[in-house]
This record gives structure tokens, C-alpha cells and sequence, in this order.
């Protein structure tokens, strides 16, 4: 069997559901049902994207990325989720998969990409400034109300 790796935006509910135990490695308080319908309602309103690398026919990278406009950035793509099935990491996968949304920006009109990461997760951060270049330009803050 020879291996073979692409990646594919997801546009439907049945490529949806086939990425959902992807996702929810990323995305741990959200069941299958919750999942779809945000996923449903984001592409519907927000023009939200959900691209999949695929190896040997099987989702093993993730990542949701949207257009955005804000005074702050000016016209950009906001990566919401990212993420490699934890079977498949360190093999350039989130890379590759990353690249594809700094070429669909580009290809798109777009020339910022950003992203905001979990404080926690430390080896994200050594990935997103080590291997992609990416710079730290602020905090997210958070209130639940």
C-alpha cells in the first residue's frame, strides 16, 4: 500500500462527523451533536472553514480557520482550531496542514494569519514560534458571564 497525504476543505455533515474525533482531542467539552451544530451555524454565518489532512484515507490533522476584520489586524484569517490526532503528531502533519491556511489566505487575499493558544499548552507555543515563525503580539482574555 503506498501512502498518500492531502489535504481537503470539509464541506458537508458527513466530512464534518468524520472529523469530529479529531476535533475533540482539541475541543474536549464538546459532544458530537454540539460539535456539528457550531460547526453548521459558523460556516453558515461566519464563513468559517474546517480543513483535514488526510493519511492513507484517515483524518489525522484538523484545523478551523475563518476570515475576520477588525481595527486591530485590518483583514485576516482567525485559525480557531488546530489540531493532530495524538497517534500522528511530530510528523509534520499540523505543519502542513498550517502552511495550507497561510496559502488559502494568501491565495484569498489575506496576509495575516493569527491564532490564540491555551497557556497551558506549552508545546504549541514552541511550534508556533520555533517552526512557524509566528510572533507573541498580545494576551486573550476571557470573562464568562
Amino acid at each position: 500500500m503506498q501512502n498518500t497525504t492531502f489535504i481537503k476543505e470539509l464541506k458537508n455533515l458527513q466530512e464534518w462527523k468524520e472529523a469530529y474525533p479529531v476535533m475533540k482531542q482539541l475541543r474536549t467539552a464538546l459532544d458530537e451533536d454540539s460539535y456539528l451544530q457550531l460547526v453548521h451555524e459558523a460556516t453558515e454565518k461566519e464563513n468559517y472553514k474546517i480543513a483535514a489532512l488526510y493519511h492513507n484515507e484517515k483524518i489525522v490533522a484538523v484545523a478551523g480557520f475563518m476570515p475576520m476584520i477588525t481595527l486591530y489586524n485590518g483583514r485576516f484569517i482567525w485559525v480557531c482550531d488546530l489540531v493532530t490526532d495524538i497517534a500522528y503528531r511530530s510528523k509534520g502533519y499540523g505543519e502542513a496542514l498550517l502552511r495550507y491556511v497561510h496559502s488559502w489566505s494568501q491565495e484569498n487575499g489575506y496576509d495575516l494569519v493569527s491564532l490564540s493558544s491555551g497557556l497551558q499548552r506549552l508545546d504549541a507555543h514552541r511550534f508556533y514560534t520555533n517552526k512557524m515563525e509566528y510572533e507573541k503580539v498580545s494576551y486573550v482574555f476571557l470573562k464568562r458571564l
